[in-house]
């Protein structure tokens, strides 16, 4: 099936709304993993085009949102530390931890620093010998590559003043884990395009085959996502658990070997921490014994920091697909992006921001404000 050569504009994006309609014949509940793509659909209105047997729920998939409370705190840490330098992209800043964030600490003096890829924090170790460097080194497989070439560059040089706080996570584990809970409501998966541009869907096959669901890869825009969403209602009314890749500009089966190599090089699996849902084995990357000397955690002892979630955010139900932002009592009260309760209402690719900033449930929201 090849949409994109029949639907070539925006304008096009009614035709796959009513073949939508004409095919889904019964209720199905479809997951997108990526939190970008979450926001697209809200601030597209594609959720309020579909017939009411569609339900979008929204994944686990916005690195921000589901690095770990404790992470923050590590983080938070290290940055006030004297000798450090501590970068970060800038949507980690505002992620509150149990007390504070980012933000507020280089406010208060500390050397904070927004980078636009992990090899700037390699120059700035370069520049800076007398200072630590750390990057907190957040995200799915798609921002490995740049994160384990950082620390491969550190090791050539021999940089001694260098490290990564690593809290990368992976997304099959995770889709595992919710296909696997007895409370899932998942029929059909749109998987991000661009994880898969990276490291192929191939993974994604025993998935599909083991709990018999559709997957659908699917890119950004909004004729992407209608096309996927037509594509994994379509294979389940066909009864079909297969694995499709709308996303075919970008993604091919088998991915990007030569930044899949280096992941492995650099990185091993491990168990990892998810906000809001917990620990998910072998769900994520650390940086493997060789490279040791380049873990933060390590280097500044703080890998024992511990800490609760806020009983009021309900994230991990959101992130499960059990919940919507608007059925937090919470919502746009008790937080909103000036004063986030959790990642998902400061992250630019959180839910809860794109619930509140494209304003489409407000109305909906069935709640009493929550007391204080």
């Amino acid at each position: 099936m090849k949409f994109v050569d029949e639907y070539r504009s925006e304008a096009d994006a009614q035709r796959f709304v009513q073949l939508i309609k004409q095919t889904a014949t019964r209720e199905w509940t479809l997951m997108e993993i990526c939190g970008g793509q979450t926001h697209t659909l809200i601030k597209s209105g594609i959720d309020q085009l579909l017939p009411d047997a569609i339900t979008l729920v929204h994944g686990p998939g916005c690195p921000v949102c589901v690095t770990p409370l404790e992470m923050i705190d590590r983080a938070i840490a290290i940055a006030r530390r004297p000798e450090v330098i501590l970068t970060s992209f800038g949507d980690m800043l505002r992620v509150p931890g149990s007390a504070t964030d980012l933000l507020r600490v280089k406010a208060s003096g500390g050397d904070v620093r927004i980078v636009y890829s992990p090899l700037d924090a390699v120059k700035l170790a370069q520049q800076h010998p007398e200072r630590q460097v750390v990057f907190f080194a957040v995200g799915f497989e798609t921002t490995a590559p740049a994160n384990a070439m950082a620390v491969w560059s550190a090791a050539r040089q021999g940089l001694a003043n260098f490290s990564i706080l690593c809290s990368h996570v992976l997304v099959p584990p995770a889709m595992e884990a919710l296909l696997s809970s007895p409370d899932t409501l998942i029929d059909g998966f749109l998987a991000a395009g661009h994880v898969c541009a990276v490291m192929g869907y191939a993974e994604y096959e025993p998935l599909a085959e083991k709990h018999q669901i559709p997957i659908v890869v699917t890119g950004f825009e909004p004729l992407d996502l209608l096309e996927g969403i037509y594509r994994t209602v379509l294979a389940l009314e066909e009864n079909r658990a297969e694995v499709e890749n709308q996303y075919v500009r970008a993604v091919t089966r088998s991915g990007n070997r030569a930044a899949q190599n280096l992941v492995q090089q650099v990185f091993m699996v491990c168990d990892r921490q998810w906000r809001g849902i917990g620990m998910i084995p072998q769900s994520g990357y650390c940086l493997r014994p060789e490279y040791a000397r380049y873990n933060a955690e390590l280097r500044f002892q703080v890998g024992n920091l511990t800490a609760q979630e806020s009983p009021l955010c309900i994230s991990g139900l959101i992130m499960q697909g059990r919940a919507k932002p608007c059925d937090c009592s919470a919502f746009g009260t008790l937080c909103t992006p000036e004063q986030p309760l959790g990642a998902p209402m400061v992250s630019s690719e959180g839910a809860c921001a794109a619930y509140y900033h494209y304003g489409t449930h407000r109305e909906e929201q069935p709640h009493e404000p929550a007391p204080a």
